[in-house]
């Protein structure tokens, strides 16, 4: 019987890497389930929950058109209710204050203040800042094509 998407197998793992686990499936086959498949719960070392050699229950999540199965152990299992994560360490810490109810609404930055400046002194600063800025971004651009240089024949 060949294997297919949504099938429930059970596996044997042969190798741990940091990014996930490759589990021996039956006909012979390899598959890879990621360290976001593991579990519902965040997996810090997929060594402290899965060991070599380990019986385990997958579901096939997809088979890519070179061979690659990739599979997910959480998915065999039922899903944690809604609203129930699991406290870490108890309480709020005291330095996240708890959000407000109301939603938040945009709201622009305050202009900086002017004081009292004339037409000239506020058209004089914004094109030293425009001056600025095109400067940058020049510099910018001409390092990400390498700078400029001329061929001369």
């Amino acid at each position: 019987m060949a294997l297919q998407v949504g099938d429930i197998v059970e596996g044997k793992v042969t190798g741990i890497k940091p990014f996930g686990a490759f589990v021996s499936l039956p006909e012979g086959k390899t598959g890879l389930v990621h360290i976001s498949e593991v579990s519902y719960e965040f997996v810090q070392d997929l060594s402290a929950v899965l060991q070599d050699g380990q019986t385990v229950s997958v579901k096939v999540l997809s088979i890519a058109p070179d061979g690659k199965i990739a599979l997910s152990i959480k998915r065999t299992q039922p899903a944690p209710e809604r609203g129930s994560r699991p406290q870490q360490g108890g309480a709020r810490p005291a330095h996240r204050p708890k959000r407000e109810e109301k939603p938040r609404v945009w709201q622009p930055k305050p202009a900086a203040p002017q004081g009292e400046m004339s037409f000239e002194d506020m058209m004089a600063r914004y094109k030293s800042r425009s001056e600025e800025k095109i400067a940058d971004l020049k510099r910018v651009t001409e390092n990400h094509r390498g700078g400029y240089s001329r061929r001369r024949g």
